[in-house]
């Protein structure tokens, strides 16, 4: 295993809020309330509530475990559990590498969007309505100036290191998305339509129950933790050995689910305020409009109605958005420069820099040629490679790894593990139940 001298997390609340950052992003303040409300609201949330600790909690063990006891990157990490075919698990390492660097590349032109909404409405406020409306307005030059803003913001808080950029970092804007995100859930109830959001969100109508259900709600569980692509892995490795890792993996997951849970009492309300104000949120069929639709049209355009407090509420909204990205993307870019650092023996400086500018220059290529690559790279990412990648790591903790070295590393900061309930069902649940679930999750 590698040396104590390796950057740390300096405490168990700072792993906390970085992990829970990492798994906290789009996929949950907007992705979740939408399927919620596309799929029955009520009933959707307890079965994603259900699945976030039937699929996505062992998993998030799992990596995490993995991470630790490799102390190293994801490609050294995967190595040291698999020492029998460590060509094969470094390639592993590289695949998932390469996934999150794909991944970045499109959140990153989604979150420019957002940066546009935000500082949009400011410029219109104060006479700059041409500003305004070009930031506001789809074109390549928008697309483009913007992306490579917020990764320049990604890369600057990453170039910092473990402690200094990502846990400093994490544990500012955790707390203020999560005081952003209750001050304007308490805004909105007040609002006249709210209430109807609120039934459906809270009130099951089981009518919705469904197989197609189910899965939706499994998929959703199993990304929003950021499973699959090596982020938790290496926020794994830079934990303590003290620390009990199936204690603070549920505490992650409570915190992700917490906000996920906040976002619909935000979300499903205040789409049945803009409708109570004159605004479409459904198609002619009938059904949702599409989520980037409701993001970047519905509630602007509900902000709209509501005159110099809708400004302020927006602004917030937004600034909530863009919080959520970055703590995400942090989490994104430090896979690529820990592998580039540690296996490469680069200066964490310097590895920044040129990882950080390769993936912008990828996501430049992806803003050229928009129409054609933007839904490919999101499809080839998460339908396809994270759930393969998350398949991977739950078949090679249950069946690759000897049992009684994940055992004793889990141990270390759990000594009566053996006596609990945990290792009585993990180990066999990560072997069998999880890859079977993820199964239907691909294949549905």
């Amino acid at each position: 295993m590698a040396g104590q001298s390796r950057a740390q997390f300096s405490s168990r609340i700072g792993f906390i809020l970085a992990a829970a950052g990492s798994a906290v992003g789009l996929g949950n303040i907007w992705g979740f309330p939408t399927q919620a409300a596309s799929n029955g609201g009520a009933v959707f949330l307890f079965v994603y509530l259900v699945m976030v600790f039937a699929l996505a909690y062992p998993l998030l063990v799992a990596e995490l475990t993995i991470g630790r006891y490799g102390s190293a990157n994801p490609i050294k990490s995967l190595r040291s559990i698999w020492p029998q075919q460590k060509k094969v698990a470094s390639l592993l390492g590289l695949a998932g590498m390469v996934a999150v660097s794909m991944i970045l590349s499109f959140y990153a032109i989604v979150a420019g969007w957002l940066l546009g909404s935000l500082v949009g409405p400011v410029l219109d406020a104060v006479g700059m309505t041409t500003a305004a409306a070009w930031l506001e307005s789809f074109s390549t030059a928008r697309n483009l100036i913007l992306m490579i803003i917020f990764m320049v913001l990604t890369i600057c808080v990453v170039r910092n290191g473990v402690a200094d950029g990502i846990e400093r970092w994490s544990t500012r804007l955790m707390p203020v998305l999560l005081v952003l995100f209750l001050l304007m859930v308490v805004y909105i109830l007040t609002q006249d339509g709210a209430m109807d959001g609120l039934k459906m969100y809270l009130v099951p109508d089981f009518s919705h129950f469904s197989a197609d259900l189910v899965v939706s709600a499994m998929g959703q569980a199993f990304f929003s933790l950021s499973l699959g692509v090596c982020s938790m892995m290496v926020y794994g490795s830079y934990i303590q050995k003290n620390v009990n890792l199936p204690k603070v993996a549920a505490q992650v997951a409570l915190l992700d689910t917490a906000v996920a849970f906040i976002a619909g009492l935000l979300i499903l309300p205040a789409m049945f305020v803009a409708l109570n104000n004159g605004v479409e949120i459904y198609n002619e069929t009938g059904g949702l409009l599409s989520s980037d639709t409701l993001v970047f049209s519905v509630l602007p355009a509900m902000f709209d109605t509501m005159g110099a407090v809708g400004l302020l509420v927006g602004i917030l909204f937004f600034i909530l958005m863009v919080i959520a990205a970055l703590t995400s993307s942090i989490s994104m870019l430090e896979v690529p420069v820990a592998c580039a650092t540690e296996e490469l023996n680069q200066d964490r400086k310097v590895a920044v820099w040129w990882i950080g500018g390769v993936i912008t220059l990828f996501s430049a290529i992806i803003v050229f040629n928009f129409g054609e690559m933007f839904g490919l790279v999101i499809s080839l990412t998460t339908e396809y490679a994270q759930p393969i990648l998350g398949m991977i790591f739950a078949l090679l903790v249950g069946w690759v790894w000897k049992r009684d070295q994940a055992l004793q590393e889990i141990k270390q900061g759990y000594p009566e593990l053996e006596q609990g309930l945990f290792w009585k069902i993990w180990p066999w649940y990560v072997r069998v139940v999880c890859p079977l679930l993820m199964l239907l999750v691909f294949f549905a």
